[in-house]
């Protein structure tokens, strides 16, 4: 299978925005739960948010009514819309699917990175 590719990331003031996007693998985009993971320096990967294939969506709470996710299912890519953001936000983000992410379809992931 072929990973899937995100992209989107950069440096961003705090308040600031990025819109990341997520080229996945049509066999996996086209039947599962799609989601937005990060990782920061010396924590935990965690779930940011998934989206179903019919569209629900669902997020963690710290970014909650910051963040957005999406899915455009002719494009077979995943996206998420990021505003507000806070230092805390500074991670790698990474896209599988969610909410239980397959062990064997982990991408390079985007930095993000949130300073002034």
């Amino acid at each position: 299978q072929v990973q899937p590719v995100e992209s989107g990331g950069g440096l961003v003031q705090p308040g600031g925005s990025l819109r990341l996007s997520c080229a996945a693998s049509r066999s996996i985009f086209s039947f599962n739960t799609m989601g937005w993971y990060r990782q920061a320096p010396g924590k935990q990967r965690e779930l940011v948010a998934t989206i179903t294939t019919g569209g629900i969506t669902n997020y963690a709470g710290s970014v909650k009514g910051r963040f957005t996710i999406s899915r455009d299912n002719a494009k077979n890519t995943v996206y998420l819309q990021m505003s507000s953001l806070k230092p805390e936000d500074m991670a790698r983000y990474y896209c599988n699917v969610g909410p239980v992410p397959f062990s064997t379809y982990w991408g390079q992931g985007t930095q993000v990175t949130v300073s002034s």
